[in-house]
Parts: structure tokens; sequence; C-alpha cells
């Protein structure tokens, strides 16, 4: 095979499936790789692999929590609501607060 030999298109269920991974692993499906069989299969091959993000890997830890309401009390001041949501605004909040 050579250069000037056309690719594959990519199958629907290919395409379907990229795109389910694509929601999961909250990353764009670029739209190159949805052109042709063989760089899509790759593409879904990195992302299968991958983690999938959940709403807990993004909350703040247990220990941070305590650390910060540790904190808010010496501080006389409360932790602000946003930051029991997002574990980088509270490590945010903690690094102001110390």
């Amino acid at each position: 095979m050579d250069s000037t030999t056309h690719a594959l298109p990519a199958t629907p269920k290919q395409i379907a499936y990229a795109r389910s991974l694509a929601l999961r692993n909250q990353t764009l499906l670029p739209w190159e790789v949805q052109q042709d069989r063989r760089s899509l299969s790759a593409w879904i091959e990195a992302q299968a692999q991958l983690k999938p993000v959940s709403d807990m890997d993004r909350l703040p830890t247990s220990k941070q929590v305590a650390f910060a309401e540790k904190l808010a009390r010496i501080k006389r001041r409360a932790v602000p609501e946003e930051c029991f949501r997002d574990k980088g605004l509270m490590s945010k909040w903690i690094d102001g607060n110390k």
C-alpha cells in the first residue's frame, strides 16, 4: 500500500463508540480522526484505556475539608460553599488562609 491508496471510512458503530468515549472522558473527538477507520481505531484504543473522570475525583478529600474547617474556625470565617464541590478551589482557599 502506498500513500495514494484511499483510507477506509470509519464505520457508524466506530463513530458512535468514539463519541461515547469522548463524552465519558470529557474530551474532543477530532474531525480528522473520524475520517479514517485506522485513525479512529487508534484514537478509540487510547481513549478506552483512560480512567473516566468521575464527580468523586473532583471533590475535596476528607483531609482537605477537615483542615479547611479548622482554618476557618481559627480565622473566624466560613469556607465558601463552592470549595466543597471542587478540590482545586478548596486547595486555593486553604493556601490563601494558612
